[in-house]
C-alpha cells in the first residue's frame, strides 16, 4: 500500500502541481515566522526550541491521520511536500525569459529557486544559479520526500518537509542565524544525507548514458568534499559532471558573498544548460521513483536507521 501511496502522490504532483492557494507549507512558514519573533535569541538552544515547538504539532497531527488512513494520508502529504513540477516550470520560465532578452522578468524567478540576490546576477550568473538550485532542490524537494515516504510514510514526509522549510528560513550562515539556525540546519543535513547520495548516484547513471559517467564520478570524488554543504556538494558536483559544465564560484546572497569551490570541469552554464538541468531533474525523479517502488524496503530500513543513528552521533 505504501507503493500505491507514493505513486498517487507523484501523480498528483505531475497532474495538479502545488496548491495555488492555501498551501500548507506557506501556512507553516507563517507559523515559523510568528514563533521566531517570540523565541529568537542568539543561541543554539533557542533555535532547538523553535524546531521542537513548530515541527512537533505538525508531525503529531499527520501521525494521527496516518493511523486512520495510511495510504490516503501518505499520498496527500507527499503531494504537498513534492516540489518537482514547480521547480521544473520555474527553470523553464527563467530560461524562456532569458532567451527573449527579458532580464528583469528572468530575475523575478530567482527567488523561487534560491536566496541569491537577483540584482547582482547577469545572464551567466542567473544560468549558474538556476542549474545549481535545480540540482540541489531536486534532492530536497523531490527525492527526499519520495525516500521518506517509502521509509516512514506520511509522518516522515511531514517531518522532513517541516525541517527543510525551517532550514530555508533560519539555516543561513548569516550573523543573525549562525547560532539560532544551527539546530534546523544540522537536522536538515541528517535528513537529506541519504536522499542526496541517491540523487548523486542517479546523476551518475544518467551521465553514464551520455558518456559522461567518468566526469560525474570524478566531480563527486574530487570536488564535492570542498563544498560547505555535505549534501549539496555531491548533488551539484555530479550534476555538473552530467551536464558537462563547471559550477561554483562567487555567490551573492542577501546577507553577503560566499566564494564557493568549483565543481566539475567545462564551460560556464548557459540558458540551454538550464533546460538540460530540468531534463536531468525529470529523469532523476523518474528513476528514483521506479527504484524506490521496486525495492524491498523491509530489507533496507534497519541498516538505514543504523547508519542515520551513527551520523547523528558524529
Amino acid at each position: 500500500m505504501q507503493n500505491l501511496a507514493i505513486l498517487a502522490g507523484l501523480a498528483l504532483d505531475r497532474v495538479v502541481g502545488d496548491p495555488q492557494r492555501h498551501h500548507p507549507v506557506a501556512y507553516f512558514g507563517s507559523f515559523v515566522s510568528q514563533a521566531e519573533s517570540k523565541l529568537y535569541r542568539d543561541s543554539k538552544a533557542a533555535g532547538a526550541c523553535l524546531v521542537a515547538l513548530t515541527v512537533t504539532p505538525v508531525v503529531a497531527a499527520t501521525y494521527l491521520a496516518y493511523r486512520k488512513a495510511p495510504t490516503l494520508t501518505t499520498a496527500v502529504t507527499l503531494w504537498i511536500a513534492l516540489g518537482g513540477r514547480t521547480l521544473e516550470k520555474t527553470g523553464i520560465n527563467l530560461a524562456n525569459d532569458l532567451d527573449s532578452g527579458n532580464t528583469d522578468a528572468a530575475r523575478a524567478w530567482i527567488p523561487w529557486l534560491c536566496s541569491r540576490d537577483p540584482q547582482q546576477l547577469d545572464e551567466a550568473g542567473m544560468a549558474r544559479a538556476a542549474v545549481e538550485s535545480i540540482a540541489e532542490n531536486t534532492s530536497d524537494a523531490a527525492i527526499a520526500p519520495i525516500v521518506w515516504a517509502a521509509l516512514g510514510g506520511a509522518p516522515a514526509v511531514a517531518f522532513h518537509r517541516c525541517v527543510n522549510t525551517l532550514d530555508a528560513m533560519v539555516g543561513y550562515q548569516s550573523e543573525r542565524y549562525r547560532n539560532f539556525g544551527w539546530a534546523a540546519a544540522k537536522l536538515d543535513d541528517v535528513l537529506a544525507y541519504l536522499p542526496a547520495r541517491l540523487t548523486a548516484a542517479t546523476h551518475v547513471a544518467v551521465a553514464a548514458s551520455r558518456s559522461r559517467g567518468g566526469q560525474a564520478i570524478t566531480a563527486w570524488k574530487r570536488d564535492a568534499p570542498k563544498h560547505p554543504s555535505p549534501n549539496a556538494g555531491p548533488v551539484e558536483a555530479t550534476a555538473a559532471g552530467a551536464l558537462g559544465v563547471q559550477l561554483g564560484g562567487e555567490t551573492h546572497y542577501s546577507y553577503g558573498v560566499e566564494h564557493r569551490p568549483t565543481l566539475g570541469a567545462g564551460p560556464q552554464p548557459t540558458v540551454q544548460t538550464i533546460r538540460e538541468a530540468v531534463l536531468l531533474a525529470q529523469l532523476t525523479q523518474g528513476l528514483v521513483a521506479l527504484f524506490v517502488v521496486a525495492l524491498p524496503l523491509h530489507l533496507v530500513r534497519r541498516p538505514i536507521a543504523t547508519a542515520l543513528r551513527r551520523l547523528i552521533r558524529r
